[in-house]
């Protein structure tokens, strides 16, 4: 895997902030905003960029699921059966993005979101 090209701190708070902001808004900020800006504009190889969106996720989620559930706003019984099974579903991804080349990752990250967006349009 080739090395991540450094950038100062700043980008990367700044990327952060974006990814932590929409989080909290729209509850998205992982796939949505971590990895097309650590890819385009910090310029990180897809598998780095997805892999460290994995990690900054686990602490945007867990501020901002404590938080929502303060406010009343989180169901731990219905989480807790997409969460469960959801483990399993990302043991099976990254041992499936570690087989592929970044440009596969790459283009299957651009078609779910473009039909996550046809969805979302026509619903």
């Amino acid at each position: 895997m080739p090395p991540v090209p450094r950038r100062s701190p700043l980008q990367l708070a700044i990327v952060g902030t974006a990814a932590g902001l929409f989080s909290g808004l729209l509850g998205v900020g992982g796939g949505i905003i971590l990895v097309p800006l650590l890819i385009l504009w910090l310029g990180w190889e897809e598998h780095n960029a997805t892999a460290t969106s994995l990690g900054a996720v686990a602490i945007i989620a867990a501020f901002g699921a404590i938080l929502s559930g303060i406010a009343g706003h989180v169901d731990v019984a219905r989480a807790a059966l997409v969460g469960i099974p959801a483990v399993g579903g990302v043991l099976i991804g990254t041992r499936l993005a570690a087989k592929l080349n970044g440009d596969s990752l790459l283009f299957m990250f651009v078609v779910v979101q473009v039909v996550a967006a046809g969805v979302m349009i026509f619903e």
